[in-house]
C-alpha cells in the first residue's frame, strides 16, 4: 500500500532545453521517483489556432492553447532518445505521453508502457494506435464520467492490453477542496479488474495530505507535475512538486507507513508484557478445605494472567479440590480431583 509507483511529470517544464530536462530527471530520480514523463506533441497537430485557454491565466498568461503548445513543441526523436539514454544511465523509467499517432510510432521503441492524457479518453484514433502496440496503458479519467470510461474500456477490450485508470481532476490548478479523492474509491469499486492510480494537479502543501490520502485510498500510481523551480512563471511550474517536495513526501509517507504497521491482526511483540500482566488468571476467592466442591463464587479472575485462564472456569465448577486452599491463591489444575 505504501509503495506507490511515482511518475514525475516533467511534461514540458523543460521549455525546450535538454539541459533543464536532464536536471529534472536527475532531481526526480535522486528524490525517489520511479519514472519521469514528458509530453510529445506538435502544436499544429494538437490544437486549432483559436483554441481557448482552460487554465489559471493569472499563473499562465497565454490565452490560446495553440500559442502555449507552440512554445514548447521543439523536441524531436533524437532529443527523446538522448533523454531515454540518460534515464537508463540513472536507472529511472522514461515515459512520454504522445498526443498524436506520429509520436506513437516515432517513440514506441523507447517506451515500455503508455500514459494517455485525460483529454484524449475519447480520442479513439489515438487510443487505437496506442493499443495496437500491445503495451500497458495508463488512462487518465479527468473530466469524464463512468459512461465514457466504460465505453473506452469496451473499445480497448479487443486489444487485450492492461489498462490502469488514473483518477484526475482536469483543472489547473485543482484546489484542495476540489480534489474529490473519493472518486479513487469509486473507480476501484467500479472497475475491480483495473489498477487505479491518481494524477494530481493540486498545489503542493507541507503536509502532503492529498497525495498520502490517495495512497491510503488505494492509488498504486501517483503522477505529479515536476519542476526544478516552482517560482518560474507560467506553464505547469506553479502547481508542480520540486525535488524537495518529492523527498519530503516520501518522508511523510514513511511516517504514515510506520503508523499503519501491519495489516494482519496478530499479537505484537511489544504487547507481550501487557498480555501476561494485564490479562487475568483464576484465583480462589476464599479459604476452602480439601474435598470442597467448587462453585462459581469460589473463583475470581484477577491479574496477572500467568495461570489458568478464566476461559476454563466452567470446567472447574462442580469439581472437588484435593487440598486445602487459601483466599487469593492462584488456581492450578493439579489441585482438583
Amino acid at each position: 500500500m505504501f509503495d506507490p509507483y511515482f511518475i514525475a511529470e516533467i511534461g514540458v517544464n523543460h521549455e525546450n532545453s535538454i539541459e533543464k530536462a536532464k536536471l529534472m530527471i536527475e532531481q526526480a530520480f535522486t528524490s525517489g521517483a520511479n519514472a519521469v514523463k514528458f509530453q510529445s506533441y506538435k502544436a499544429d497537430r494538437l490544437a486549432a489556432k483559436d483554441s481557448p485557454s482552460y487554465w489559471d491565466t493569472t499563473e499562465e498568461s497565454t490565452n490560446s492553447q495553440y500559442e502555449l503548445f507552440k512554445k514548447y513543441d521543439s523536441l524531436v526523436k533524437k532529443d527523446y532518445l538522448d533523454l531515454k539514454n540518460y534515464c537508463d544511465e540513472l536507472g529511472v523509467e522514461f515515459l512520454t505521453t504522445p498526443f498524436d499517432n506520429f509520436f506513437v510510432d516515432e517513440l514506441d521503441e523507447i517506451l515500455t508502457f503508455y500514459k494517455i492524457a485525460s483529454a484524449d479518453i475519447t480520442n479513439y484514433p489515438l487510443l487505437e494506435k496506442v493499443a495496437s502496440k500491445g503495451k500497458p496503458i495508463i488512462l487518465s479519467t479527468g473530466a469524464s464520467d463512468k459512461k465514457e470510461i466504460e465505453s473506452t474500456l469496451k473499445f480497448l477490450e479487443t486489444f487485450k492490453v492492461e489498462i490502469i485508470l488514473n483518477q484526475c481532476i482536469l483543472s489547473y490548478p485543482t484546489e484542495i477542496k476540489e480534489a474529490n479523492l473519493g472518486m479513487i474509491s469509486d473507480l476501484i469499486n467500479s472497475y475491480p479488474n483495473n489498477i487505479v492510480g491518481f494524477s494530481d494537479h493540486t498545489p503542493p502543501t507541507e503536509d502532503f495530505y492529498v497525495q498520502i490520502f490517495s495512497v491510503l485510498l488505494g492509488a498504486t500510481f501517483i503522477e505529479k507535475h515536476f519542476t526544478f523551480d516552482k517560482s518560474l512563471p507560467g506553464n505547469d511550474h506553479y502547481h508542480s512538486f520540486d525535488a524537495s517536495d518529492l523527498s519530503n513526501f516520501y518522508s511523510k509517507l514513511n511516517q504514515f507507513k510506520e503508523i499503519y504497521g501491519q495489516a494482519e491482526k496478530e499479537i505484537i511483540e511489544i504487547e507481550l508484557p501487557a498480555r501476561q500482566n494485564a490479562r487475568r488468571s483464576l484465583y480462589f476467592s476464599s479459604n476452602l478445605k480439601k474435598g470442597s466442591t467448587i462453585t462459581n463464587s469460589h473463583l475470581i479472575p484477577k491479574r496477572p494472567g500467568n495461570g489458568l485462564s478464566p476461559i476454563n472456569y466452567k470446567k472447574l465448577v462442580g469439581r472437588t479440590i484435593n487440598q486445602d486452599v487459601f483466599e487469593d491463591q492462584l488456581v492450578e489444575i493439579e489441585m482438583f480431583e
